[in-house]
């Protein structure tokens, strides 16, 4: 039973680390089957920050970790709607947690996020204030 565990696991692994090979570009893509799985990795990790909760839950995370009550107090959030968020953003990789005695905390999992997240936002001010100028321009 536990042989069949570890290699199902293997076997996954395997599949994750070439899909993320791909990613990177260090290997070609050789199927359309393997193309649809990177994209459905990449469209999944995408999901994740779909929500505005969740990236007030990354920005907050970039300051300091904190526990669920501090995030859902930060957030006026309930607790189980913070741990909902939490849940999505641990399972895509997005953060982790570091169990303390009965305290678990959260972190962020890589700073790059943040400045992606910010990235994203310089881009939507700039699309933002040009169409504001169009329509300006157009009165």
């Amino acid at each position: 039973m536990l042989a069949t565990i570890v290699l199902s696991f293997t076997r996954i692994l395997s599949k994750w680390t070439y899909a993320f090979m791909c990613i990177i570009g260090d290997l070609d893509m050789p199927s359309p089957a393997l193309a649809q799985e990177v994209s459905q990795l990449e469209a999944d990790f995408c999901s994740a920050l779909s929500d505005p909760t969740r990236l007030l839950l990354l920005y907050t995370l970039a300051e300091r970790p904190h526990n669920v009550s501090e995030l859902a107090n930060a957030l006026g959030l309930s607790q189980p709607t913070t741990s909902r968020h939490l849940k999505i953003l641990r399972e895509r990789g997005l953060v982790f947690t570091v169990r303390e005695g009965i305290t678990v905390t959260y972190h962020l999992a890589d700073r790059r996020l943040i400045e992606a997240l910010d990235l994203l936002r310089a881009v939507m001010r700039e699309r933002l204030a040009r169409h504001a100028s169009l329509v300006k321009n157009h009165d």
